[in-house]
Parts: structure tokens; sequence; C-alpha cells
């Protein structure tokens, strides 16, 4: 598989990562031995950038991947993340990016890892109590100490990543972007792409809504976190079922799955641009790859712009 230039890093890595959070927390009961066979056909099949944060599963996520990854590590690069707390009983305590806190933090995940150095470690989310220029600035002596490669920041705007930026090279910003996300056109990218900084989109299908597999919340666990968001409630996923149609129309028309459909249409946005899907089993991620195989003419895509209806409901709320 060819890979690319993150940002303004020498990290060189597979058009489609790999988002590991599920493997750990959030959508449903998961098999360790299933996710670490997934994370080990991943590498065999080329993809070579994995996502993870101190908080999926409360730090059981990175333990996973130094697991799976002992004595492994070598041509994988790890992104993983730190700034959202979280209680001893699971709950979340909100966001910290006290400098104090962003150096234990990196701390206790080398040691889950079994690293010696994280590839890419971001601020998951900005502590609106403290400067981001001190939390960059606790971030670059990491780099300084050599813990730390390259920098990112994850959901932040055009304004955060300039001033971050002056602070320290930010190498990628990490937001939510699929057909039914299209927020970061809104500044983010081209802030992006100004600066030389690589964009990772997380979620690109939808948290699986755009597959086509979840119509209602009779399709989700009941553990299941996406049940809290305001786009799973079933009045949204009705309104919003116009997506599904149109990825479904688009796969029949290439030939293709609507996964893979709607992971082309991120990738069509830009080589600056890598999708980070998340799954738990070979058989889907072998799927998601199959997406590097489709593909849309420019006037394939003005086309799909012009059908793509408003987005009911938040992300998050």
């Amino acid at each position: 598989m060819k890979t690319n230039q993150l940002g303004n890093s020498d990290l060189c890595i597979s058009p489609l990562g790999l988002g590991c959070m599920g493997m750990s927390e959030f959508y449903g009961p998961s098999d360790e031995a299933d996710c670490i066979n997934t994370l080990h056909s991943a590498v065999e099949l080329g993809v070579n950038f994995f996502d993870t944060a101190n908080m999926y599963g409360c730090g059981r996520n990175e333990d996973l991947l130094g697991k799976a990854f002992a004595g492994r590590w070598d041509g994988i690069v790890l992104a993983t993340k730190f700034g959202v707390v979280r209680t001893a009983d699971g709950g979340f305590g909100g966001i910290c990016g006290r400098p104090d806190y962003v150096k234990t933090c990196c701390d206790e995940s080398l040691a889950r890892l079994g690293l010696e150095r994280i590839d890419l470690y971001y601020a998951h989310r900005l502590d609106p109590e403290v400067p981001l220029e001190d939390t960059v600035g606790a971030m670059a002596e990491l780099v300084a100490a050599g813990k730390v490669r390259y920098l990112g920041l994850s959901e932040v705007t055009p304004e955060q990543i300039r001033r971050a930026a002056a602070v320290h090279p930010i190498t990628a910003v990490q937001s939510e972007y699929s057909l039914w996300s299209r927020e970061p056109e809104d500044g983010v990218l081209q802030t992006c792409r100004e600066l030389g900084t690589g964009f990772v989109s997380y979620s690109p299908l939808g948290r699986g809504f755009l597959t086509g597999a979840i119509t209602t919340q009779a399709d989700l666990a009941a553990d299941d976190g996406r049940r809290r968001f305001a786009r799973f409630q079933d009045e949204a996923m009705d309104r919003n079922r116009r997506y599904q149609e149109i990825v479904h129309e688009l796969a029949a028309a290439k030939n293709a799955t609507p996964a893979q459909v709607a992971l082309a249409w991120v990738l069509h946005q830009g080589e600056d641009i890598f999708p980070i899907p998340g799954t738990r089993k070979v058989t889907r991620l072998q799927e998601n790859l199959g997406a590097l195989q489709v593909r849309f003419s420019a006037e394939e895509l003005a086309a799909l712009r012009e059908q793509l209806p408003e987005t009911f409901g938040g992300r998050y709320q």
C-alpha cells in the first residue's frame, strides 16, 4: 500500500488508518482476541497508522495496543491523546490541559503502550481554563525530551490552530469528518493546508450510520454510547435517512459497498486527509480497505455535493 506524508512531519502513513476506540469502549462488547487479530491483520494488509487515546476504556485501549504490538512496533505509526479526564469509576471528569497533567499523561501512556516515544501526541480537547499556549508549550517540552515526535490537536478552531502553531509546529488536526459531518470545511481544512498541517478524519462512516447498518435505536446494544447522541435518536435518524439512500445509490452504481463509498468520498477530498475508520472485525477491515479502489470524477463529486441535505441533530448533544 502506498503511503503519504502526514503534514509537516517525516511520518509516512497509509491513506486509511485504524481508529481503535471501539475495541475497548462505547460501541458495545468486544472480544480481545478478535481485536488483536484485527490489529495484526491491519499491519499485514498495509495499514501502519493506529489511533488511540488514554481515555478509551480508561487506559485499556492503550494496554490492548501495547499487548498486540509488543515486539512488533517497527514500521507502525502510533497516535494517542490526553486531555479528557476519567474518574475512578469510569465516569468523565472534564478536560484538563495543565502542563503537569500533560506530562503525567504522556508517561502513563508510554508505560501502557510499552514505548519509549509516541509518534503523534494530541490534545484530545483543549482545556478552557488553561491558555492553550501553556498546554502546547508542555507538549513541546515532551518533544524536546524525546518522549514525543510530533504534536496534534483534536476538535479545534482555525484560530486555535494558528495560536498553537505559533508555539510549536502542529503536524495533524483531528476532527469528525464525513458526508454528514462536514464542519471542518468551514475554515479548519483551509487553515491546516495553509500551515502544512495534516488532517485526520475520525468517524468517516458517520459512526456507522452512513453504511445503513443502523436505522433505529433498536440496532444498538443497550450499552452503546451512540444511544446518547442526538443524531442517533429515532427521529433524527428518520430525518437523516436521505444520507443512507444517497450512499446506497452510489454503492450500486460503483459496484461497491456503502462503507466503501462513504470512505472513498473522504479520501477524494485530498491526499492530506487521512480517515481512521474503526472496526473490531477483519472482514470489516478488508471491506474498508476496498475504498481505496473506488474512484469518483470531479463531476461526480460536484453532483454529489448538490444532493447532500442538511444534517439533523448535533454530533454529541
